[in-house]
C-alpha cells in the first residue's frame, strides 16, 4: 500500500502564522481569498458592462479605492499563488489527479452538485459576513478580534452540527 505523505500539522500551522504575521506587517491586514474573487467580478462587470459597473456605487468605490484596476490587488496575486502552490504540493506529493471522490453511497453527480452549490452558498455568505474563513476568522483570531474568536467559533460549530445530518453522504 502506498502512503501518502503529507507536511506535518504542527509546522505547517506554524509556517501559515508566520505568513500571517509577514503579512499583517507588510499589507497592514491579513490573508482572505473572497477579496480576489470580488476583483476578478468587477475586473469582469467593468470589462463587459462598464455603464453598470459605473453607475452602481459598489463598483464606483470599488474602483476607485483600487484606482480602476481591481486585478492588480495584492489579494488577486495570492489567490494565484494559492493555486500555483497546491498544484506544485500535490505533484512534489505524488497526489495530483482529476479523479473526482465520492462515497459509494451516492452517485458522483450528487457529489458534484453538492460540491458546486456548497460552493456557492459559501461564496455568498462570504460576501454576506464581510470576509471569507481566512479573513473573518484566521485574520482576525490574529490580532485578538473578538468578531474573528467569534467567527471561528460559528465555523467549527455549524461544521460539527451540520456534519452530523450529511455524514451519511460520505461515510
Amino acid at each position: 500500500m502506498n502512503e501518502t505523505k503529507y507536511m506535518n500539522p504542527y509546522l505547517a500551522g506554524f509556517l501559515l502564522g508566520l505568513l500571517l504575521i509577514v503579512t499583517i506587517f507588510i499589507t497592514g491586514r491579513g490573508l482572505g481569498a473572497s477579496g480576489a474573487i470580488k476583483s476578478v467580478v468587477v475586473a469582469s462587470v467593468n470589462s463587459t458592462l462598464p455603464e453598470h459597473a459605473n453607475t452602481q456605487k459598489f463598483y464606483a468605490e470599488y474602483n476607485t479605492e483600487h484606482k480602476g484596476e481591481p486585478l492588480k490587488n495584492w489579494l488577486v496575486f495570492e489567490l494565484v499563488g494559492v493555486i500555483i502552490g497546491a498544484f506544485i504540493s500535490g505533484l512534489i506529493s505524488d497526489r495530483l489527479s482529476l479523479k473526482f471522490e465520492h462515497s459509494p453511497k451516492i452517485r458522483g453527480t450528487t457529489r458534484f452538485v453538492a460540491a458546486i452549490l456548497g460552493g456557492i452558498l459559501f461564496g455568498f455568505g462570504s460576501q454576506l459576513g464581510r470576509g471569507c474563513t481566512s479573513g473573518a476568522a484566521l485574520s482576525g483570531m490574529a490580532v485578538l478580534s473578538t468578531g474573528g474568536i467569534i467567527t471561528m467559533m460559528a465555523i467549527f460549530g455549524g461544521a460539527y452540527l451540520f456534519a452530523y445530518f450529511f455524514r451519511k453522504l460520505w461515510i
